[in-house]
């Protein structure tokens, strides 16, 4: 199981709000692709799978906020 984390933003933001999940739970998907789109209050940017696999479980749904560090699914690879 591979935890999906939201990553460094830089320039002092640190945290994020969930806009949109490309991808449901039981999903399959690939290293790279676009799995969920996050907002700052500068920026709109697209969260890549770090691996390929399964979606299993979404810790953050959308309209709740995360913080730089936290993650926001949990993905079974294959």
């Amino acid at each position: 199981m591979t935890k999906v984390v939201l990553p460094e933003l830089g320039e002092g933001i640190t945290k994020a709000s969930v806009t949109y999940w490309n991808f449901e739970v039981g999903d399959e998907v690939k290293e790279g692709e676009d799995l969920v789109e996050l907002a700052t209050d500068k920026a709109t940017f697209n969260l890549p799978s770090p691996v390929s696999g399964i979606l299993k479980e979404k810790l953050k749904e959308e309209g709740d906020e995360a913080r730089v560090g936290d993650a926001v699914a949990i993905i079974e690879e294959r």
